[in-house]
């Protein structure tokens, strides 16, 4: 059937294959999905992402990740709804997430695929945690290079900065380890509980790899225990427009991603801003910043997109076509 959908509809055999596995699973074991994508909830390649991470077990265990995705399709695109099934996931079939985690990390590989006019690419696959932090490293030194009117593209200046990193050259020397925020409960990190983590930008992972990065001596990231923290502050009124260092601390570690519905951005890298603008009244407080990247910052101020939030800090999003996006920041509302 594959051989007959590729040659009719002119897709490679491995594309028409993967159209019939899509096909199968979403008449067999992946009801929901299948509903939300007749209803409109979602497209074609938006299920293929719930396929495709659900792909690794069971059937048995996709069509309960499936029944739990329910209700949940609306507003999200395809990378929330992936970070969606691989939290079911880990919830559902906690041991297997571990297994296939563990067998992830020991393929861990780096590839280069020689290109033309003299380009090249490198791909690499390693834990989520450590791409985390090179990423963000070099992000940190591309900023401060831009900051400095380096005129390079920010992609440019990230992928110098890895090179320099990797060749030992001066974009390395002496810098502070970015900042990387790793979030866990403290009933999982006294190993009472198994509850996932989070890691800030990536989504959650497995208690055991949180635990591991929490308890890491030579670890560079910021470990972050949910319960109520002291020595930041709640509100600073009208005082300051802008938040000092502590407020910042605060607000990225509660936010954690911009508030863009859909956006991975960690919180740490974004601009704060007022969602009842300064100059309207709106606080330098807890519930009146936010976290938006630079790029939904300035989208904001264009015509025809309104950023409401309501009395809890939600952010609900409004595009110039009429359709609304509210924040979710556990992503199981």
């Amino acid at each position: 059937m594959a051989g007959e959908i590729a040659l009719l509809s002119n897709l490679t055999q491995a594309a028409a294959e993967r159209k019939v596995a899509l096909a199968v699973a979403l008449t067999s074991y992946l009801p929901c999905t299948l509903a939300a994508m007749e209803a409109g909830l979602i497209n074609e390649y938006a299920a293929s992402r719930v396929f495709e991470a659900t792909a690794c077990v069971s059937e048995d265990v996709a069509a309960e990740v499936d029944s739990l995705l329910a209700g949940r399709f609306e507003n999200r695109n395809p990378p929330a709804l992936r970070r969606l099934v691989n939290s079911l996931l880990m919830r559902v079939d906690p041991e297997g997430y571990e297994r296939r985690r563990q067998e992830k990390m020991a393929a861990r590989r780096l590839e280069i695929r020689h290109g033309d006019h003299g380009s090249s690419t490198l791909f690499a696959e390693l834990p989520s945690d450590r791409a985390q932090a090179l990423y963000a490293a070099c992000d940190r030194d591309a900023l401060a290079k831009k900051r400095q009117g380096d005129k390079r593209t920010m992609d440019q200046l990230r992928l110098d900065a890895l090179v320099e990193r990797c060749l030992g050259g001066h974009g390395c020397a002496g810098k502070p380890k970015a900042q990387i925020f790793v979030h866990i409960d403290l009933p999982t990190l006294l190993g009472l509980r198994d509850n996932p983590g989070e890691l800030t930008g990536c989504g959650d992972i497995s208690p055991e790899m949180a635990r591991a990065i929490a308890f890491d001596a030579d670890s560079v990231w910021n470990r972050i225990i949910d319960e109520p923290m002291t020595g930041l502050p709640i509100d600073l009124g009208r005082e300051n427009y802008r938040p000092p260092s502590a407020m910042r601390k605060y607000l990225q570690v509660a936010h954690r991603t911009c508030s863009m519905p859909g956006c991975n951005r960690p919180a740490q890298y974004t601009d704060l801003d007022h969602a009842t603008a300064w100059k309207d009244g709106g606080g330098t407080d807890k519930v009146n910043l936010r976290p938006l990247c630079r790029v939904h910052h300035v989208l904001r101020g264009e015509p025809g997109w309104t950023f409401t939030t309501n009395d809890t800090g939600t952010l609900t999003v409004t595009t110039p076509n009429g359709r609304s996006y509210t924040e979710d920041p556990t992503g199981f509302a």
